[in-house]
């Protein structure tokens, strides 16, 4: 583990949250060895926002995806819960075969594109899946998956026109 660094310095950061506001800002993701999280998502292209050695057996790596104001926090002593523990983290993205594309090239072992039999969201795990993008590629219909080294599962999930409000 790393000493103090941060990844972000000159960044302009987003506005603060106002009176009456709530936003997701941080997921916590329970791994078993930092340094090789701290690779994987590094190498997903994932900026390193933090990386504190902070006392013997608490450390905290934060890291942001790509447009995202929303972070990922792991490290030593940040979470009680088992490693690879947490699925169903869910990345917007534009175009799904792109992000796929990327992931790929990146060396991530991706699932191909797929759709819910029941096109409204998806099920747990694989059940339901119906190979290929959503018919038409319909906004919040089509979805990859991934996991990090430990088993965290993420899905991507495509969204070109957001619903009124979101």
């Amino acid at each position: 583990m790393g000493s103090v660094e941060t990844g972000n310095a000159g960044a302009t950061g987003t506005p603060p949250v106002a009176a009456g506001e709530m936003r997701l800002e941080v997921v916590v993701v329970p791994v078993s060895d930092v340094d090789r999280a701290k690779r994987f998502y590094q190498g997903l292209g994932w900026r390193l926002d933090a990386d504190l050695a902070v006392e013997p057996g608490y450390s905290v790596v934060q890291v942001t995806p790509p447009g995202s104001l929303c972070s990922v926090i792991f490290g030593e002593g940040v979470t009680s819960a088992a490693p690879g523990s947490v699925q169903g983290l869910q990345l917007s993205v534009y175009d799904i075969d792109a992000a796929r594309k990327e992931l790929v090239g990146r060396g991530v072992d991706v699932s191909e594109v797929f759709h819910d039999a029941t096109g409204v969201f998806h099920h747990a795990g694989t059940e339901k899946r119906v190979d290929g993008p959503a018919p038409e590629h319909a906004d919040y219909g089509s979805f990859v998956s991934f996991s990090d080294p430990d088993g965290n599962g993420w899905l991507l999930q495509e969204i070109k026109k957001r619903l009124p409000g979101r």
